[in-house]
């Protein structure tokens, strides 16, 4: 079993945390984890072009664009589940991960039946963060795990919280889950 955790959030906090707590115990029920950090990646923005899924057009699956999404598409196919985390900005998923999740269009029906599950944290108010995470694994067809939200204003915040901790470790341990 191999997770995917793939971060969202422009810096070093909450977000991350919470993902390496999942992984973290994802890894103690035997799985082979890696977290992704798509601040740190050179991720251009879709281009809508569409190549890439059209069947005619010699590169079903291929993406036009060259950069660091080519091996992160690489390393979808060969994970079984993935934990997409956020920090929540205008009650939404933050930027880098919607523009991660549009240039996933050349491999997403390879996807379907995957795991997938959410985490995101918020100053005030999570409203539909973990919604548009949801929706993107519903469009996918990734079997739906579960999710963790938490509110935290400042770094590091949320890592004081013992039920959040608790609840992302029953997290990474259905993740990992055998079917």
């Amino acid at each position: 079993m191999k997770v995917l955790g793939i971060c969202g959030s422009p810096r070093k906090g909450n977000t991350e945390w919470m993902l390496g707590r999942v992984l973290e115990s994802a890894k103690a029920e035997g799985a082979d984890v890696e977290l992704l950090l798509l601040r740190n990646k050179d991720i251009e923005l879709c281009k809508g072009c569409m190549t890439c899924e059209a069947a005619g057009s010699g590169n079903p699956g291929v993406c036009v664009i060259k950069d660091d999404m080519e091996p992160i598409l690489r390393d979808m196919l060969a994970a079984d589940a993935f934990v997409f985390g956020t920090p929540v900005y205008f009650y939404m998923l933050s930027g880098l991960l919607k523009n991660f999740m549009d240039r996933t269009i050349p491999v997403w029906p390879m996807l379907k039946g995957k795991r997938a599950a959410g985490v995101a944290v918020a100053a005030d108010t999570l409203a539909l963060a973990i919604d548009n995470i949801r929706t993107y694994s519903d469009l996918l067809q990734l079997e739906w795990v579960g999710e963790v939200a938490a509110i935290a204003r400042d770094p590091g915040e949320v890592a004081k919280n013992d039920e959040v901790a608790a609840m992302l470790t029953a997290l990474g341990r259905d993740l990992a889950a055998c079917r």
